[in-house]
């Protein structure tokens, strides 16, 4: 009977791990499967329109801004930051999963590197496009988008870092941090479409200025941010209930992520291609 005592006692904390680390694999494949969907889109309706010069046909889905005739400097830049949009999204999950890293750890590192470089322009890219062509439609929208672009800038300066320093499991915690601040635009995206879903789109404004615009031009990054430190702390040095409570959230977030994609799919991306 001790011998069953002890037994039991030594693997139940890792009961813990396995459920966190069941929950967090479910959380990033509803994720890997709503960006897939998002890249699709980009590939199928962006890049016909950019690589061929006809910019106009972007403004064929509404736009904040899009083509704009004469501009040629916004457009230029408008045409790189959807085109690295794909790159970095699909980048980004590559960049996760453990076993590319651990069999090809070459892929890895370039593939790290390519990220950075693209995550650090399209956050100065954005912050450009915001102020300097003015592609906002509220002062709160655009402030949230400045914030997201500064966590981009912050945390993709740490990653690469601990990376140069060797620093493994720190960086690993940053590139985590990093692919969900740099994935905010899409989780807008997804949280209109579960928002919408669940409430027909109570407190959305005509201009983006509704009470949830304004929650969502900051969750859009904070939230998921948020999540992803219970994650990384849980996993860390969590207690058993801190483990599974951490990953019934993962668990209820996948959900919701895929119920999201789903709707982006039908309304607001397959329409357009």
């Amino acid at each position: 009977m001790a011998t069953i005592d002890a037994s039991f006692a030594s693997t139940k904390p890792a009961r813990g791990a396995d459920w966190l680390s069941r929950a967090a694999t479910f959380c990033y494949l509803t994720i890997a499967a709503g960006q897939l969907l998002f890249v699709a889109f980009i590939l199928l309706f962006y890049y016909p329109a950019t690589l061929s010069g006809d910019f106009a046909a972007w403004n064929s889905k509404p736009l904040i801004m899009g083509f704009v005739a004469g501009d040629t400097a916004g457009n230029l830049f408008f045409a790189v930051h959807v085109l690295m949009a794909a790159l970095i999204t699909f980048g980004g999950l590559v960049q996760l999963v453990p076993a590319i890293r651990s069999r090809w750890p070459v892929l890895h590192r370039w593939n790290g590197r390519l990220y950075l470089v693209s995550a650090l322009t399209l956050a100065l890219g954005g912050l450009w496009m915001t102020w300097g062509r003015g592609t906002w439609l509220t002062l709160t929208g655009g402030i949230g988008i400045t914030l997201d672009a500064l966590l981009i800038l912050g945390f993709a300066a740490m990653a690469w870092r601990s990376a140069r320093a060797r620093r493994f499991v720190e960086h690993r915690r940053w590139a985590i941090r990093l692919f969900v601040v740099a994935s905010a635009v899409w989780f807008m995206r997804v949280g209109y479409m579960v928002w919408g879903i669940a409430t027909g789109g109570a407190g959305i404004g005509k201009a983006m200025d509704g009470p949830f615009d304004i929650f969502l031009a900051f969750a859009n990054s904070l939230l998921p941010l948020a999540v992803a430190e219970l994650y990384l702390r849980a996993g860390a040095h969590g207690t058993m209930a801190a483990k599974k409570g951490v990953a019934a959230l993962l668990t209820v977030s996948g959900v919701i992520i895929l119920a999201g994609s789903a709707g982006a799919w039908m309304v607001m991306w397959g329409p357009y291609i």
